[in-house]
């Protein structure tokens, strides 16, 4: 059941709401958060079909709000609100509202979504494009309880991985994290059946991949070793290879959907990685509301690599006493060139001992 309705008001829309509820035989409420997604005209049809396809999984109320730029001058002051209030079969196991925001009131969204959040349930909100610099500060992101982003959706990925770490508060996360959830199991799982000590990483991905980058930081920031970063044609991330003292312990994925194991004195073993659809990572996002602890520590560990001065060179670096490694970090994601010939450096710490390596990694 599809219902437009133009120049309309919060209260129009939310009585349109309880009337669908009705005219579909179901009067009862049953779903467990609001999501809000916030999305240009382009990219709203297939983040909607995300959303549906993980409210089968978690039944929600789906708001999502596009703002709509008019081209006359005359009608950037004119203020309307057009929406389409979907149920039934056309909008999955919940209620979808598509809201299009005119003129004046695109800058005021969080008064149009207010009024339409499910009472005594969490807000997620998810931009599938363009996401403030500060999500937990965008007026939108101060309704949700998390806020999930997609750097890999940027421009300019590793720039944006960056604000994310500069921005970090607790409730954000990001689908280039959520992508590697399969790794980071799969690493774990591999040593857990040995009883070694890791001595170096090397992650091989795409040029610019924020989950390259975000695997890289996880490793370091878990393991306190050296991580080199490679370079390779994808497609995504393509291998992970630890050095450690009872041999090499690899994980390869070529083709972006079977993986060989490898371990030192155990037969090669395939496993399962494909690359997840969207509705995949939504899922699983909306499964945990609470605050990313280990995501903060990885971005934590890659604000200053992420940050350095670009035009630092190579050669600059190799040049650079040991003593200043903190302010020319070879493995600064701005500097694509030098990623793939130069290990990160190991995390210090002051007084406190790392600890074992293996057990880290969990």
């Amino acid at each position: 059941m599809k219902t437009d309705l133009t120049d309309t008001t919060a209260s129009k829309i939310n009585k349109a709401l309880v009337e669908g509820r009705r005219a579909i035989g179901t009067p009862a409420v049953g779903m467990v958060l609001t999501l809000v997604i916030v999305t240009d005209e382009e990219n709203a049809y297939d983040s909607l079909k995300a959303a549906n396809e993980a409210s089968r999984e978690h039944p929600s109320r789906t708001l999502v709000v596009i703002k709509r730029v008019s081209r006359s001058p005359r009608d950037r002051t004119k203020s309307r609100l057009d929406a389409e209030v979907r149920l039934g079969v056309e909008a999955g196991t919940g209620e979808t509202v598509v809201l299009r925001l005119y003129g004046e009131v695109a800058d005021h969204a969080q008064s149009v979504v207010l009024p339409l959040l499910l009472p005594d349930a969490p807000v997620v909100v998810w931009w599938a494009v363009n996401a403030p610099l500060d999500p937990a500060r965008d007026p939108l992101g101060a309704l949700a309880q998390r806020r999930v982003t997609d750097t890999y959706a940027a421009e300019a990925p590793l720039r944006e991985l960056s604000a994310r770490a500069d921005a970090y508060a607790p409730g954000d996360t990001d689908l280039s994290w959520t992508r590697i959830t399969p790794w980071r199991s799969m690493l774990a799982a591999a040593l857990d059946q040995v009883d070694c000590e890791v001595k170096a990483v090397e992650v091989e991905g795409e040029e610019f991949n924020p989950s390259c980058e975000l695997l890289s930081m996880w490793l370091a920031d878990r393991l306190n070793v050296p991580v080199k970063r490679s370079l390779s044609s994808g497609p995504g991330l393509t291998a992970v290879r630890l050095d450690t003292s009872c041999g090499p312990i690899s994980l390869d994925r070529a083709d972006g959907s079977l993986a060989t194991l490898s371990i030192q004195g155990q037969p090669d073993r395939a496993v399962a990685l494909k690359r997840r659809e969207t509705s995949e990572l939504i899922a699983e996002e909306l499964r945990r509301l609470d605050p990313d602890d280990t995501y903060a520590s990885a971005l934590r560990y890659g604000v200053d690599r992420l940050s350095r001065t670009p035009e630092q060179t190579p050669a600059e670096e190799a040049s650079a006493p040991s003593d200043q490694s903190d302010s020319s970090d070879p493995t600064d994601s701005s500097n694509p060139s030098a990623q793939e010939s130069a290990p990160a450096p190991a995390k210090k710490t002051a007084a406190k001992k790392a600890p074992t390596r293996k057990a880290a990694a969990k």
